[in-house]
């Protein structure tokens, strides 16, 4: 079966290195063509998709949440990714279309991202669990979380946003191993098992599965419940209906005000 729109958690338990992979691909289509996206934002969308997808492996508690925040310097500005327990996604780039870089193949991210600070936050609903801040998924993995870990991200995006592939790849010898053959760089074409044999994880094994899909928690009533905590004065001042936008998934209801 191809390896898509799921999470993969394997493990060597003689080389003691836990992989886990996540395929974001139909959740990053369905969000680009919500948002009216273009190539270049698409592209860096699909791979936060698949990342946060990867660190939400590890969610246990009803509502729990993983959000990968990305601000940038350079001309998209930057993103926010979130992954549920159920393993739902959902997200958006701060712009959609960026002129000087669609339709120009596949784009630079230092000249699109510029310098970056990368925030990755647990909760549930009331309560943070964890909160990481670094330059790289790399650094929080060290900095924050204390493991001995890589992350690597890619996505295929064609000119006329047809998202062929989202998928992250998380790599960690666990604290009684002595691998450390982290590749420099690592080809997320091929399939987890590929995976596993470029890695030379001989004995790594399937141990769990999971779906991810699109979704988000919007709805009409949540966006009449917002018109509602108006004040009366605010009201008057509106027209007989407003379009209200959800800037995460870029879903528009429109809400009759009288």
């Amino acid at each position: 079966m191809a390896f898509k729109d799921c999470r993969e958690e394997w493990y060597d338990p003689v080389r003691k290195v836990a992989v886990t992979l996540a395929d974001a691909t139909t959740a990053a289509q369905t969000l680009a063509a919500g948002h009216l996206s273009g190539p270049v934002a698409t592209h860096f969308l699909a791979k936060a998709l698949a990342s946060v997808a990867v660190l939400g492996a590890e969610t246990e508690e009803e509502g729990e949440t993983v959000i990968l925040q990305m601000k940038c310097r350079g001309p998209l500005g930057g993103l926010v990714a979130e992954v549920t327990r159920e393993g739902t996604l959902r997200g958006y780039t701060e712009r959609k279309i960026l002129d000087d870089f669609d339709g120009m193949g596949r784009p630079d991210p230092k000249k699109v991202l510029g310098d970056c600070e990368i925030q990755v936050t647990r909760s549930v609903p009331g309560r943070i669990i964890s909160r990481g801040i670094s330059t790289s998924l790399d650094g929080y993995l060290a900095g924050s979380l204390q493991r001995t870990a890589v992350m690597f991200d890619d996505a295929s995006v064609t000119d006329d946003v047809e998202v062929l592939a989202a998928r992250a790849v998380m790599i960690e010898a666990l604290a009684d191993s002595d691998w450390r053959d982290f590749p420099l760089k690592l080809d997320l074409g091929v399939s987890p098992r590929g995976i596993m044999k470029r890695l030379g994880l001989a004995n790594a094994e399937l141990k769990r599965t999971a779906p991810l899909s699109f979704a988000c928690r919007c709805s009409a009533a949540r966006a009449e419940s917002m018109l509602a905590a108006l004040g009366e004065e605010e009201r008057k001042g509106l027209p007989p209906a407003v379009d209200i936008t959800c800037h995460m998934c870029g879903r528009t209801y429109t809400v009759k005000t009288k």
